[in-house]
């Protein structure tokens, strides 16, 4: 297959210069750090899930990122309003199914905006892969439970069903559209070990998608820029708590030259 080329430090560049607004319905557990994780990355969040607003606020929007992790009635009526705006009006929705398999409201409701608001990036673990493809069920809470590699066939056909780009992070990640594909051997195992850094992936995703119109290219970079900034902290932090600050200082922190020296990435076209 033959190789392609992607330049994520362009991305990046164009990012910070437009500092997208990327309007985020998330859970109770991240907003904080999401919200962070946006403005050390130089783009601007907004979170806000209150139904009588949320068109209003997609409009002025770059993306719309919707994150199933703390699910209630109120809040899935209004992912689905806001993602259906998002979707007439061209503005990339961002899903990502939080906890998919562990219970039948996730699953049915992830199965729902996929089937309804058609978001462009689909980004997840690799066990929520596995489950909204229908190949496995009992997934515990938001742990994976299998591997990337395993979750490499349920992403290809979700992408070509869908019609979009999914993204399966873990030790190595994985991006496809079906067509091409991407492996990404950035990152670091203290991201597992700090709540949210899923969910930060996820909004980064969307602040990517807001600037670059390729949604492969777009989740591509966003996970190669969050796996070296999660290497830059690591080099700096050893443990969970001192981990999760460092973590936002390599988002600011991250250049165009820790990415030519640091990024470990390949993508090609699929048979």
């Amino acid at each position: 297959m033959p190789k392609q080329s992607l330049d994520v430090a362009a991305i990046l560049a164009t990012l910070r210069a437009r500092q997208p607004l990327v309007h985020n319905i998330t859970n109770y557990v991240v907003m904080n750090s999401t919200a962070n994780a946006l403005l050390a990355l130089g783009a601007s969040p907004i979170m806000a899930h209150a139904i009588e607003e949320v068109e209003e606020l997609v409009e002025m929007s770059g993306a719309l990122v919707l994150n199933l992790g703390t699910l209630s009635k109120p809040w899935i009526a209004a992912m689905l309003k806001a993602g259906l705006h998002a979707t007439a009006k061209g503005i990339p929705v961002v899903l990502d199914p939080v906890g998919v398999g562990a219970s039948r409201l996730r699953t049915d409701t992830a199965r729902s905006l996929l089937e309804q608001v058609r978001p462009v990036i689909l980004r997840g673990n690799a066990s929520e892969i596995l489950a909204l493809g229908g190949d496995m069920g009992g997934a515990r809470g938001v742990d994976a439970q299998h591997t990337v590699a395993q979750a490499r066939q349920s992403a290809v056909a979700l992408a070509k069903t869908w019609g979009m780009t999914v993204a399966v992070t873990g030790a190595e990640d994985y991006v496809t559209d079906g067509r091409r594909e991407a492996r990404i051997r950035n990152g670091h195992p203290l991201m597992g070990r700090v709540t949210g850094t899923g969910c930060a992936a996820s909004a980064v995703t969307g602040a990517f998608a807001a600037v670059e119109p390729d949604a492969f290219n777009a989740a591509t970079a966003a996970l190669v820029v969050f796996g070296v900034a999660g290497e830059w902290a690591a080099q700096r932090a050893q443990h969970p708590g001192s981990y999760g600050i460092a973590l936002l200082d390599g988002l600011d922190a991250v250049t165009a030259e820790d990415l030519l020296a640091d990024a470990r990435f390949d993508v090609e076209a699929t048979n």
